[in-house]
């Protein structure tokens, strides 16, 4: 089978730093190569990602173009889609495409009528009701969670194959650090993810804390000084910018608690796998949880609001802990030390590896093809 897997063209595969779908698909190729799958990957020409295969218009990702007015930056993922459209239209030997990329992907290929299509979404699905409620007819899709597809329209939901959970390639490691004594949450400083829930209890509590993510690309309050004294930059008013300044920092003191920018890498995994516990306190409905899974790899248990995808990752009270308050939420913080580590670790090799994920893909390969 040859498979054309279209990453969008905002951050190169794998991304050097924060990216989360690049990271899903990092994580699937290599799985679907061992399993004798030919993929052509469309990204970026940066990415570094082992294919047979690479198709890009931009050297390096565009993801900072997205800050720019809409009206300057629409053209970058037609672009990028109509590199695709030639691909497929010059060739016959593509069997299936594996779409990522977000509307503009399915609205594309399904005009196109070539190979069949499974378009994975990773977001939001409350987002893009016109395109959504009508959605093309001829594209099957997947969630990355069942709570994710619960929410969809009725038009999505009935183009859909189910929910693939989302992978680590921490699961087939033995990553390990001398467990520590500070609490951990990881990702994009915004008021989703609830950075400020986290450093709040953990400065009543008295816990240390660190805060490993960016604020719209910056990692430092250096960087952050920048867009804050220009009023006319155009992230002087982001809302992830506010967010950072008007609800995290005030907890920050460089000690108990401590922002330290994005991580990658081996500090990264270092970062995690030293901690007594990783923080989920989520403002919304999160779709995928990738944190989560990395968390559970590294055996560190996560403790975290009851949403989203949270309640089919964790199993409350063995391999982490739910909580529905804020107020409950401090309370579990207290317990973690009752969370076996070594069972998150099993629980993270048994569902979320990058071959499990890989099989299930090609399973919904097969139903795709045989629907063709």
């Amino acid at each position: 089978m040859k498979v054309l897997i279209n990453a969008g063209p905002w951050l190169a595969v794998p991304p050097p730093g924060y990216g989360g779908i690049e990271n899903v698909v990092a994580t699937l190729v290599p799985a679907l190569r061992e399993r004798g799958v030919e993929v052509v990957l469309a990204s970026v020409a940066s990415s570094t990602l082992e294919a047979d295969e690479l198709i890009a218009v931009y050297d390096e990702g565009q993801f900072a173009e997205l800050q720019k007015p809409y009206n300057q930056v629409m053209g970058i993922a037609h672009a990028h889609q109509a590199r695709v459209a030639a691909e497929l239209r010059a060739r016959d030997d593509i069997d299936l495409v594996h779409d990522h990329v977000e509307v503009v992907g399915p609205a594309v290929l399904a005009a196109l009528g070539g190979p069949p299509v499974l378009h994975t979404l990773h977001w939001d699905l409350r987002k893009h009701p016109a395109f959504y409620g009508a959605f093309p007819r001829s594209i099957a899709v997947n969630g990355v969670s069942d709570s994710q597809l619960a929410r969809a329209p009725e038009a999505l939901r009935a183009a859909s194959l189910g929910s693939v959970h989302l992978a680590t390639p921490l699961a087939g490691q033995d990553v390990r650090a001398e467990r520590g004594e500070h609490l951990v949450i990881m990702g994009r400083i915004c008021g989703l993810k609830g950075q400020h829930v986290a450093a709040r209890i953990c400065q009543k509590l008295g816990l240390p804390l660190v805060v490993a993510g960016p604020v719209c690309g910056r990692d430092s309050q250096a960087e952050l000084d920048v867009v804050l004294q220009d009023p006319y930059h155009p992230l002087h008013s982001h809302p992830d910018v506010r967010c950072h300044l008007d609800q995290v920092s005030r907890y920050l003191d460089g000690d108990l608690v401590r922002w330290i920018g994005a991580v990658g890498g081996q500090e990264r995994d270092e970062l995690y796998a030293s901690a007594r516990a990783a923080l989920f306190p989520i403002q919304w409905d999160e779709p995928g949880g990738t944190a989560v899974v990395e968390a559970l790899a590294l055996g560190v248990p996560p403790v975290g609001l009851r949403r989203g995808c949270l309640p089919e990752i964790i199993d409350h009270g063995r391999t982490g802990f739910l909580a529905d308050t804020e107020e409950e939420l401090a309370e579990y913080v207290q317990r973690v030390d009752e969370i076996d580590p070594e069972e998150c670790r099993r629980e993270a090799r048994r569902r979320f590896s990058p071959g499990v994920m890989a099989d299930r893909y090609l399973d919904l390969y097969d139903r795709v093809l045989r629907a063709d």
